[in-house]
């Protein structure tokens, strides 16, 4: 052949080569092992693990920047998440307790702390520490992608799923991760509802308010903070919603109203014009009269099905003269939270609505897969049906933790890498649990939901941190890890469920004896010899986070929240530790471990990993020269 004609076919070859691979990149199909969908703080914190993992991954994000639904919301612009930079303590995970903005990274600096020092900080600053955080990591993200369908892809080896977005580009992945949030608003549909304003668009000026009379439905954070804003400027503000207010500092559940937000409570119960009521709002009717105010009344007065200039008849204060809400409103707004949004995915891929919240988020198993709908995960504030008004799984706090056991799950099923754990002598075990109850941040925002999982093999055990408790029958093939038959031991956190005065002068409880009267948050540990079942899980008894072990230990709720009171804390454990294992756990001198090796078949196991062992103080020559200063030298 001619050479110059076969230099003309391997350059044609080339280009069609090229010009192939370049119409590939502009029809956008892309491909990844992990496709994370939400550039908010879930998405970012998987990216971190992803990425430290060195997956093929990548976060897909609409908007311009990390975390934008903070660039409107709250908006009031007001964060409600603790950002405590003091606490008197220099260990990270202890003050990780008391930072509800950081998410997790081996950077000691990337922490909240550093755009805002505030208790309460502005919302402004929470997209600028997410910013921070994906330059400082090398995340990889692409921003301007928004999603708009998601289906799942069969094919003979492997169920995939395909993303398009808005430009008609395709991205294709293994795993995907949706990270969405809620964002979209919830409303409730009832005669008048297009006469409401939504929390969404209204205006954020008082003055806007000046004079007025609203009627606020709802009486979430949301709504308060609302309320609060225009207390000064408005006449009278009335909220309404079909439950009673519920306060977090009584019901432990950090979604419930704030105190940094219930002003109008004051102003209710002082009678200073502003009120509570309750209905629900499917029975409601917003009607206009003539004199263009807007007038609550009950559907049952009302025969028509739009609410435009309704008779006097129709009204409640025709019937009950002193029905409380008789007065005409300028104004009603809608405050009812938000929802999450399933109609980017396809039938192939959508996941359940959830049995609880109403249906606002997807139904998801015990390790956060949405239920029917292989290798999809739901994170971070959308993963909250898990533990919905139960634990802190809805908020950064909490969700920066379930997003790690996620990745762990992941790690086991696709890369059999098994959940990280630490092998630990018995004689260490009870340092270890006063360690990790003492400090852990995991356990102690997650409550009743992520524990610590101790597998008891003899002369030692296998600790593993944070493992989703609700997916305990599944443990095995979730980390890799087997139950030894001499079983195991969960601790984890949790409060009381007795209903008590949270202010009354016996709120709690010091009495180690009675440590399973504690109302606040403390240690639990549950001792089985085998795994609990499926069944297990679904007759759990009443207000229970687990099924009924063989044997079960209260550590007594403390002041400090430090369990380590030698009489209250330590020994106690130290007893139950021994009834679980069948040996002594106590710390011996060297005469002592003689005595026992001489009259015992069996040490203790502190003597048999000690002294029989020849193993005492570790030989170092800074002790040496500490002799002479010590007085301890002839």
């Amino acid at each position: 052949m001619d050479p110059n004609l076969s230099c003309l076919i391997l350059f044609n070859l080339i280009c069609l080569v090229a010009c192939t691979s370049d119409n590939h990149q502009h029809n956008g199909s892309h491909h990844y092992d992990y496709c994370v969908v939400g550039g908010g703080p879930a998405g970012l914190q998987m990216g971190y693990f992803l990425s430290k993992a060195q997956r093929n991954y990548i976060i897909l994000e609409r908007n311009s920047g990390p975390g934008s639904f903070f660039n409107k919301y709250p908006r009031h612009r007001k964060l409600i998440s603790i950002n405590k930079v003091h606490t008197g303590r220099q260990n990270r995970e202890f003050n990780l307790r008391h930072d509800w903005n950081s998410l997790l990274s081996d950077d000691p600096n990337l922490l909240f702390k550093r755009v805002s020092r505030e208790f309460y900080p502005p919302a402004d600053t929470f997209p600028l520490y997410l910013s921070m955080f994906v330059k400082e990591l090398g995340l990889r993200v692409l921003y301007g992608v928004d999603i708009g369908k998601i289906r799942a892809v069969q094919s003979q080896t492997a169920r995939r799923y395909l993303l398009t977005d808005q430009h008609g580009s395709h991205y294709l992945c293994s795993i995907l991760l949706v990270a969405t949030g809620l964002w979209v608003p919830q409303t409730v549909d009832f005669v008048g509802s297009d006469l409401v304003e939504g929390y969404e668009s209204i205006s954020t000026n008082p003055e806007d308010f000046k004079n007025q009379a609203v009627l606020i439905l709802g009486k979430g954070n949301s709504a308060f903070e609302t309320a609060q804003s225009i207390l000064g400027s408005a006449s009278r503000v009335h909220m309404l919603s079909s439950s009673p207010v519920r306060l977090a500092w009584q019901t432990h559940y950090v979604g419930d109203l704030r105190a940094v937000n219930n002003e109008l409570i004051d102003t209710y119960q002082l009678k200073s014009l502003d009120g509570l009521v309750e209905s629900r709002l499917e029975k409601i009717v917003i009607a206009r009269k003539k004199d263009n105010g807007l007038y609550l009344t009950l559907k049952k007065y009302v025969n028509v099905k739009n609410s435009s200039d309704v008779t006097r008849e129709e009204l409640p204060s025709h019937h009950i003269d002193n029905f409380p809400m008789r007065k005409p409103y300028d104004r009603v707004i809608r405050c009812l939270g938000f929802r999450f949004n399933f109609s980017i995915f396809d039938s192939s891929a959508c996941p359940p609505n959830s049995e609880n919240a109403k249906g606002r988020l997807p139904g998801l198993t015990a390790w956060y897969e949405a239920t029917d709908t292989p290798g999809l995960f739901v994170l971070g504030t959308a993963g909250h049906s898990r533990d919905y008004r139960a634990s802190a799984g809805g908020f950064v706090h909490g969700f920066r933790y379930t997003v790690r056991a996620v990745h762990r799950v992941l790690e086991q099923r696709y890369h059999t890498n098994n959940w990280p754990s630490t092998t630990l002598l018995t004689t260490q075990l009870q340092s270890w649990i006063l360690k990790r109850v003492g400090e852990a941040s995991g356990p102690y925002q997650m409550f009743a939901v992520l524990g610590d999982l101790i597998l008891l093999r003899g002369s030692d055990c296998v600790y593993l941190d944070e493992f989703p408790l609700q997916a305990l029958p599944q443990f095995s093939s979730l980390s890799g890890h087997t139950v030894p038959s001499r079983g195991l031991i969960v601790v984890l956190m949790q409060y009381g469920k007795k209903k008590i005065d949270y202010l009354g002068s016996n709120r709690a409880e010091t009495d180690w004896t009675k440590a399973w009267k504690s109302n606040f948050l403390h240690p639990v540990l549950y001792y089985y010899e085998t795994l609990p079942t499926k069944d297990d899980m679904k007759l759990l008894p009443e207000g229970w986070p687990l099924p009924r072990p063989k044997a079960i230990h209260h550590m007594v709720e403390d002041f400090l929240t430090e369990w380590e009171s030698p009489i209250s804390h330590i020994q106690p454990l130290r007893r139950f530790l021994e009834h679980c294992l069948q040996t002594d756990l106590r710390t011996f001198y060297a005469e002592s471990c003689f005595r026992s090796s001489l009259t015992h078949h069996k040490p203790p196991p502190f003597c048999q990993q000690g002294y029989l062992k020849q193993q005492g103080v570790i030989h170092s020559s800074e002790l040496q020269q500490n002799f002479p200063t010590s007085g301890l030298s002839g």
